[in-house]
């Protein structure tokens, strides 16, 4: 698949997760064979009121191919906004029509928007025709399972200067509740002429080579499967290339990871950032370790950087369940 003129190499993106996939997340899952990734969910709004945390998500960092996201509900704020977006050279504007959150999507943003069709086309238009870098749309299948229209959304998009689709197989009011629906990726891939990225349950290689055999899509994305697993990207890729299943990698080198990642944190974040979020994501590493939950518990008490190491090392005494 082509992004622009950029030959993406590898089987799967990572997700654009707010609050999770951070900079630092997304040059750890790079190192581990994510084909490219998608900033934060950025407000065009703030974007164009000068908002400094907002921009500062605009920032691409190590990353050989990113994108920035951005989304909004007015053609003009989002043209705008992506405007700005492109000074920090990312090497495609992504416009969120699939996040489900209900702050935004009950307020015209992101998922509600795919109740709007004729908006969506002037969304996309404006922003299209604002950049000279390619422009991407995620969605979802449908608002509810009584109104499912990424087929006819993916259409307005593409016909208003969308130069692919990324497709998250549910609907809006089923969140992230299985099951996801791969015929409607798939009727959305026979339907246009333009690139279809497919989202939803992608976890290991065999459930990315089903989503590529069953939907003919074009790249696969994985979310949260990434959570603490950033190697689940080299493990797609191998399996996709070879049908080898690889392991996991063993505790050690997981933990290693999980510093590494911390210490990217550190060099993008404040400290006191850094230790908040570091509870999840130290969470998500220590899965599948025995005594998991009274160090998950220790995980929602983390307070210093040395907090994280006695995790570490209580992990590594107690081992792996078998």
């Amino acid at each position: 698949m082509k992004i622009g003129n950029r030959e993406i190499k590898g089987y799967a993106a990572l997700a654009p997760m707010a609050g999770v996939a951070d900079r630092a997340m997304r040059e750890i899952c790079e190192k581990f064979g994510a084909a490219y990734s998608v900033g934060e969910l950025t407000s065009a709004k703030a974007i164009t009121l000068g908002d400094k945390k907002s921009r500062e998500f605009l920032e691409r960092g190590n990353l050989s191919v990113f994108g920035s996201q951005l989304f909004g509900c007015e053609p003009e704020v989002m043209a705008e906004a992506a405007r700005v977006a492109e000074q920090y050279e990312p090497d495609f504007i992504d416009i969120n029509m699939g996040c489900p959150a209900p702050k935004v999507a009950n307020n015209g943003g992101r998922s509600s928007l795919l109740k709007n069709p004729e908006l969506v086309g002037r969304i996309v238009r404006a922003v299209a025709e604002a950049v000279s870098v390619p422009v991407t749309v995620k969605i979802r299948s449908g608002w509810d399972k009584d109104s499912i229209n990424a087929t006819e959304i993916a259409k307005i998009c593409e016909a208003n200067g969308a130069s692919i689709i990324t497709v998250h197989g549910r609907t809006r009011m089923q969140m992230y509740a299985p099951p996801v629906d791969l015929e409607v990726i798939r009727a959305v891939k026979q339907s246009v002429n333009i690139p279809v990225v497919a989202n939803g349950d992608i976890t290991d290689g065999i459930s990315a080579k089903r989503m590529y055999d069953h939907t003919g899509c074009d790249f696969a994305m994985v979310g949260r499967a990434a959570n603490g697993a950033p190697w689940v990207f080299r493990q797609i890729n191998e399996y996709m290339k070879s049908g080898k299943i690889l392991p996991e990698p063993p505790l050690e080198e997981r933990l290693k990871t999980l510093m590494e990642q911390i210490e990217l944190m550190k060099k993008y974040k404040s400290p006191k950032t850094v230790l908040l979020e570091s509870r999840k994501h130290t969470a998500w590493y220590i899965k599948g370790v025995r005594n998991a939950a009274q160090l998950r518990k220790m995980c929602g008490e983390i307070k210093s950087i040395r907090d994280i190491e006695i995790i570490c090392e209580k992990a590594l005494a107690e081992g792996e369940d078998m």
